[in-house]
Parts: C-alpha cells; sequence; structure tokens
C-alpha cells in the first residue's frame, strides 16, 4: 500500500490543466492517494464564486459507476473520495485518465473534466509460479541458453521490469534480452560444464528487479536437474582386495563381496562383474564369481598346503554404450584355522627415502579392519622398536609409518618392515604386512684411503710405464657418489712437481713411473694422491706416497789408490826395508752402490811369484810373506782383482809392479870405509848438519801444526759424525783421486769391508835422498766401515 500522504503532498503541485474554449480542465494526480487528498479547486479553475456552487446546483457526474472524485461546495475543492488503482482500473493501458461531467443551472452550462492518473511503483514484479524445473545433460557444452520464464509487474514506464539477475553460482550467468512490446525477457547462460556426479541438482534464484525509486523485485526458484551421461567407468574402493578362506571349506561358502561403484546413476550405473583373462585355470575351478552381486564363491576344494594364495583378477563393467569398465585384484590367503584376521590395506606406500629425511617423514598410509565383530575386530598395530620407524594413529582405523629417528643408509641400506596387526580375542589372532624401505644415498662420505702414507719400495733402473703400486680409497656412498677419481696434487714446497717422476690413473689409482731412477742420483721422494668422488658437491680425501728407489748393482768397483794409468801402477821397494808381514801398500777401491753392492773383496789374480806377496781378501793390504834378495828378484808384477758383492757381481782389475831398489844404506856405509880429506869432510860435515838441523827443526813445527789443526778437526768431525777421520780426502765426480798426499801427511786407507781403517805416517831416511816408506804406524778410527755414508759421501784426498 502506498503512503498516500507523502505521495499525495508530492503530487498536489501538478499543474491543473483546462481549456475553457473548449469547456474542458484537466487534472492529473497519482494513485493511491487517500481520502481527502486534494485535485483541484474547480470553483477557481472555471471563474465561478463560491456562492454559485450551491445557488446553481453544482454536481459531478462520472462516466464511471463509482465515484473516486467529490467536491466541496462550501470551498470548490475536488478531493479524493476513494483510492484509486491504476492497474485495476487501466490495466496494461499506457494512459489511465478518469471523465467527469459538471452541470451548472440558471443557467444551464456544461464543462468536461479529466483526471489523469499517473502511475506510482507500487507493485512488485511477481512470477506465475514459486519455482520451475529444467533437465540439462551433463554432456552440453558451455554457450548454450536456455529460456526462463518472464516476471510480470502491473506497473508501467519506469516502474516496470527493467532487469534479471541470477543468484551466485559456478556454472549459469544470466542473459537479459528487451522484447518487441518494451518488456524484458530472460534466458540461462551455461558458462561451465555441469557434472553430474560433483552435483546433481543445482538450486539458484532469479530474480526480477524494476526501474522504480525505490526498487522492487520478485523472486523464483530455479530446480536443474543435470541429467546423467556415461562418462564415468567403474571403480572399486581398493585397487587390491585381501581376504582368506579355510582350507576344506564347504562349496558356496562366500569368500568376499566386491562392491564397484558407478558415479553414474540408473543403466550407466548398471555393473557385470567379471575375472580376467588373467585367471588362471586352475583359480577359476577353485573360485566363482557372480556377474551381478560381484560374491566370490568357493566351487571346488580349497587345500592350503597345494596353494596358500590365489590371485583373482576381476573387472566391473557397466551396461550402457559404451561399456566402461574398472578392475581390482583380489589376494585369497588360504589359512588353516578357522577364523577371520586382520586385514592391513596400504594405502600410500613410498619404496624409497633419503637417507637425510629428517624425522617425521611419512612413509606410508595404511588402514587396518578385521572382518571379525566385537572386541575380535578391535585391531592394533606395531612395528618392530628397534628400527628407526614408528607408527602413529591420526583417526580409527587409520594409520601412518613414519621415521623417528635419523637415516644412515651406510649402516642399513634397506629395511623390510613389518607392520603387525591384532585383534583383541583370545588368543588373539594377528596378521602382518612387510613393506621394504630403500634409503636413498646422498654424498655424505668422503673417500678413505686404506693408508695415510703408502712406503713404495722401486728398484732402480726401473722401465717407465710399468705400474710401480696401486692405491685404494675406499667410498662407501653409491652410484656418482661412490666413483672415485685419482689424482697427484702438487706440493708448491718441492723444487720438482711430482707430476715430473710419477703419473696415476685417475680410475684405478695405478702408479706409473714417468722415468727411470738412478739411486745414485735420488734416493726417495714424496707426493700426495687426492681420491675424491663425483658427489654434488665432490668430497674428497688425500695420502701421502713415499717412493723409495732401491739400490741396484749397476757399478763396478773403481780402484782409487794406489794411482793407476791405464789400470796399471808401478812402485819401488826398497829390500832392506821388507821383512815377513810388511806393508808392501794397500789397494783402495771404491763403489758407487751401496750395501752388498759396494762389499768389496781383494784377490791376487796373476802373481809372477805366489810366494813373496799376498793380498788381504777384505782390507785389500798388500804384504811381504818374507824378506826380499836382490839377487833373487828385480821386478815382481801383481794384477789385482777387486769384486763387489752384488748380484750380479763386477769387478775391477789393476796391475802394480813393484821395481826393487838396491840398498842405498849399505852402500853408504861402504864407503864410510874409503879414506877422506880432513878438510873437506869438516866442511860437509857442518852443512850437512846445519841443513839437517834446521830441516828437522822446520819438519817438527810443521808436525806440531798439523797436529793441533788436525786435532781441532777430529772434534769437530767427531760432533757431526761421532768418529774420528784419519785423514783428508777429495773426490770427483768419477770417485778418482785428483791429488797424491804431500809428504809427512798420514794416509787412511779405509779397506772395504775391514772393521778398522789404518793410518800410516811416512818418514824420510836420513840415509837416502829419496822418499822410502821406512815405517807406518796404524791409526784405527771410529767411524765404521759399513756405514754406507764412507761409499757414498766420502773420497780421498
Amino acid at each position: 500500500m502506498v503512503n498516500l500522504p507523502s505521495i499525495g503532498a508530492s503530487f498536489i503541485f501538478l499543474h491543473c490543466l483546462w481549456r475553457l474554449a473548449s469547456g474542458q480542465v484537466r487534472y492529473s494526480i497519482p494513485e493511491e492517494l487517500e481520502h481527502g487528498a486534494f485535485v483541484g479547486n474547480i470553483a477557481e479553475d472555471l471563474r465561478l464564486h463560491i456562492w454559485e456552487l450551491s445557488a446553481r446546483m453544482f454536481r459531478l457526474v462520472p462516466d464511471d459507476v463509482r465515484q473516486y472524485i467529490k467536491v466541496n461546495l462550501e470551498n470548490g475543492n475536488l478531493f479524493v473520495n476513494e483510492r484509486i488503482d491504476r492497474e485495476q482500473l487501466c490495466r496494461q493501458s499506457s494512459t489511465c485518465s478518469l471523465h467527469f461531467q459538471i452541470a451548472l443551472n440558471d443557467p444551464i452550462e456544461t464543462h468536461r473534466i479529466v483526471v489523469e492518473i499517473l502511475d506510482v511503483n507500487d507493485n512488485s514484479p511477481s512470477f506465475e509460479n514459486n519455482e520451475f524445473s529444467l533437465q540439462i545433460s551433463e554432456l552440453i557444452a558451455p554457450g548454450a541458453l536456455f529460456p526462463l520464464e518472464s516476471a510480470h509487474d502491473p506497473d508501467m514506464g519506469t516502474n516496470t521490469i527493467s532487469n534479471y539477475q541470477i543468484s551466485p553460482n559456478e556454472h549459469f550467468g544470466i542473459k537479459v534480452q528487451s522484447m518487441r512490446d518494451g518488456s524484458k525477457g530472460a534466458e540461462l547462460l551455461l558458462e561451465k560444464p555441469l557434472d553430474r556426479e560433483q552435483q546433481a541438482t543445482l538450486h539458484l534464484v532469479l530474480t526480477a528487479i524494476d526501474g522504480g525509486v525505490p526498487h522492487r523485485s520478485g523472486t523464483v526458484r530455479i530446480i536443474i536437474t543435470v541429467v546423467d551421461a556415461n562418462d564415468n567407468a567403474p571403480i572399486f574402493d581398493q585397487e587390491i582386495y585381501r581376504t582368506h578362506v579355510v582350507e576344506n571349506v564347504a562349496a558356496g561358502t562366500l569368500v568376499i563381496k566386491l562392491k564397484g561403484a558407478d558415479l553414474d546413476e540408473g543403466s550407466n550405473a548398471d555393473l557385470t562383474y567379471s575375472f580376467t583373462n588373467h585367471v588362471s585355470k586352475r583359480n577359476r575351478e577353485l573360485f566363482t564369481l557372480h556377474p551381478e552381486t560381484g560374491e566370490i564363491r568357493v566351487q571346488g576344494k580349497v587345500d592350503f598346503e597345494e596353494s596358500r594364495v590365489c590371485d583373482l583378477d576381476v573387472q566391473a563393467v557397466d551396461n550402457a554404450p559404451p561399456g566402461l569398465s574398472g578392475r581390482c585384484k583380489v589376494v585369497v590367503d588360504i589359512i588353516d584355522i578357522n577364523d577371520n584376521v586382520p586385514e592391513l590395506a596400504l594405502n600410500l606406500v613410498s619404496s624409497t627415502v633419503r637417507e637425510d629425511a629428517p624425522p617425521g617423514t611419512v612413509i606410508a598410509l595404511m588402514s587396518v579392519t578385521d572382518l571379525d565383530s566385537g572386541e575380535y575386530g578391535e585391531v592394533r598395530c606395531q612395528v618392530p622398536g628397534n628400527i628407526p620407524f614408528k607408527l602413529e594413529n591420526p583417526l580409527g582405523n587409520s594409520y601412518k609409518l613414519i621415521t623417528s629417528d635419523i637415516l644412515d643408509r651406510e649402516m642399513a641400506s634397506v629395511y623390510n618392515i613389518s607392520i603387525s596387526a591384532w585383534d583383541g580375542g583370545s588368543p588373539p589372532l594377528s596378521t602382518s604386512k612387510n613393506i621394504i624401505i630403500s634409503i636413498t644415498d646422498i654424498n655424505d662420505n668422503a673417500p678413505r684411503f686404506t693408508q695415510s702414507l703408502y712406503n713404495v719400495y722401486l728398484m732402480e733402473n726401473n722401465t717407465p710405464g710399468a705400474s710401480i703400486f696401486a692405491v685404494t680409497a675406499l667410498e662407501v656412498d653409491l652410484d656418482r657418489n661412490g666413483e672415485v677419481t685419482y689424482s697427484i696434487l702438487e706440493n708448491p714446497m718441492q723444487e720438482l712437481p711430482a707430476s715430473v717422476y710419477v703419473t696415476i690413473n685417475s680410475k684405478t689409482g695405478n702408479i706409473y713411473p714417468l722415468r727411470s731412477f738412478d739411486y745414485e742420483k735420488l734416493k726417495n721422494f714424496q707426493f700426495q694422491v687426492q681420491a675424491q668422488d663425483a658427489g654434488s658437491p665432490p668430497l674428497s680425501s688425500t695420502a701421502t706416497v713415499s717412493v723409495i728407489i732401491l739400490d741396484q748393482n749397476d757399478n763396478a768397483p773403481v780402484i782409487v789408490s794406489p794411482l793407476t794409468w791405464n789400470s796399471s801402477a808401478t812402485m819401488e821397494i826398497v829390500p832392506h826395508s821388507v821383512y815377513p808381514g810388511y806393508l808392501v801398500t794397500k789397494v783402495i777401491a771404491t763403489d758407487a752402490d751401496s750395501g752388498q753392492n759396494a762389499r768389496l773383496s781383494y784377490q791376487l789374480l796373476e802373481p809372477s811369484d805366489p810366494s813373496l806377496f799376498t793380498v788381504g781378501l777384505l782390507s785389500g793390504e798388500i804384504r811381504a810373506t818374507g824378506r826380499l834378495r836382490v839377487e833373487d828378484i828385480i821386478a815382481e808384477r801383481l794384477v789385482i782383482c777387486v769384486k763387489d758383492n752384488g748380484q750380479p757381481s763386477f769387478s775391477s782389475t789393476a796391475t802394480i809392479s813393484f821395481s826393487i831398489l838396491p840398498n842405498i844404506t849399505e852402500k853408504s856405509l861402504e864407503r864410510t870405509d874409503e879414506p877422506r880429506q880432513s878438510a873437506y869432510f869438516s866442511h860437509l860435515n857442518h852443512y850437512l848438519i846445519i841443513i839437517l838441523g834446521s830441516t828437522s827443526f822446520l819438519f817438527l813445527v810443521t808436525i806440531i801444526f798439523l797436529v793441533v789443526l788436525k786435532f781441532k778437526q777430529d772434534r769437530n768431525s767427531a760432533g757431526n759424525y761421532g768418529s774420528t777421520v784419519c785423514c783428508k780426502k777429495r773426490r770427483n765426480s768419477n770417485d778418482a783421486f785428483n791429488q797424491m798426499p804431500a809428504a809427512n801427511e798420514p794416509f787412511n786407507y779405509p779397506g772395504p769391508g775391514q772393521p778398522d781403517g789404518y793410518r800410516y805416517t811416512v818418514r824420510l831416511s836420513p840415509e837416502s835422498s829419496k822418499s822410502d816408506f821406512l815405517f807406518l804406524k796404524p791409526c784405527n778410527p771410529t767411524l765404521p766401515f759399513n756405514d754406507p755414508s764412507i761409499h757414498e759421501s766420502k773420497a780421498i784426498k
């Protein structure tokens, strides 16, 4: 109902038109005004006096039976006598008016009054029904239009229907169209495909809105039924069913009832069950499958000892074209007890897990069921306590298998986890499932050498390129993380890089020399080997390889004393000084090798008279076996052979020729018997005494000086070597003497293999003008002969 005072007040000011020439007066008022609402002053509009209205018998004669408008004769005002409903009065006409005749007497006068009824928005849009239904196939593509019932609004102009709206949804929109008669129509627009399996029925609200101020609206409920199509294949609630039957069970016993689900409906959801071609002939003889109910029953003799497990592949096919199918596997365990055991269903299993997975990582999801009921069907689960896994029970019969500790693939690479389930019976019945979890490797271990230091013994004169050793680094990781490559690290502190001496096979670790080594030049060297895996990032470790060069008997002895020329030496002997055991000379030889390869022995090869001289086997000393007589021998030739102790043995020879000198002392004595002149003898004596005295004094001073100097040198040498050096030696690169010892200078003859060395002091005979060996005094140094450093580092001067 319209609020008449407010609407009347808003429209009272509307103009009133009258046409006196034609005798017609026209008013405009809105509909739904209340009783007594002012329409206009007819007296003023007709230019009549108020008293004339009653005097001339003023009256209104309406065209309609109902009298909506009346006049107040006291003031001439026209007012609304009855509520005017434009929609009831004029229906759907675009214009609506009330027509009156005014009659006056004395004189008779008539006028035509037209009151136009203006529309107000006093009606809401409405639909013929409160709801209507649509059936739409789920296969219809988006963009399809579906006509909807139009709403009705009795108001006119802007107050009639101007728009339609649909309630919010994800599938449909609304499309508004203008009709030829000016009305508005609505169509339902499919924007997103329908899926009956997700939503079979949609409830929408269509709203019609008019253009009045304020707006009015009307609604209708739309029920959309999605018509099913065969677009879903049957599915089973499990991919693998596991059940069991007791052996010797009676034929017809129900094993399991499969229930496939098809999200379609009607004939599209009618399923037919059957075995697939993968089921063996033996299993077809043992079990039967009902095509409609999905029941698997026993039809043959089940023997636990013959077959403990039967695998049955089942398919469910719907009956609508095209026939869609779903498959599952039924595992029937044949047991030899008459009861039902719990079943474990693994819904999700991760067969691998990284070894750096944090505790709490989910490995498997499972559910536990038991065909028994009551306390027998109450199932509990557990896993062994000595593994880094545990079970969590978040809800009901659902379990999660998660990691409970840090994993280490190198300690355990595979876990065979037994999940046990037992019911509440007495005694309880249990079942278990094994999950094999493989721990995948990460690069968390560096290669490890079997030793931190390798000692490699290599014989000198080796063949370059031949493998001399192989290092091995153990890598416990797998695949690329376990692929080890070897390389040689360069040491910047070394004079020459290790790559000059050796190379290494990066795959096998074999070490190969790049040159032939000489023990006399290089006795050992070291280098570092790195082992690195192929992981990301790579890990590595190092080891030290010490190569020790072993000596080989590749050098022949070299005779350094006495000095030889073309392997020959000449010496002079005074027979007077020779006695049995007299040391005639000492053969000294050196060998650049070491150890047994430098252990020398001496022997006579070609003595002209073997009864005159002998040579020390190890010392090399040539001694007289008896006294010499000049009349018996004038010259003696000895061939000395020096041989080392290597395998094979090397040797050198030298020929020493001895010349027997006449006894000068005896001749001098013989001359003293002859008469001499006293003056000549006296002057000559004086000269000789002066010369010999001066020489002896100078010689004594020199000896004292040399003794003091040698004593200091011996003390220094004893501090460095722990031994007394009895003579000075000088040796060139060929291990030979460069200079013979000077007069009165002590000799040191260290004999190879001889435990003691000898020192000889040379004295000049006062009776002879030549330097002869008259006597020699031995000196024993403390440095042992078998010290290799003597033969390798010392040379005789």
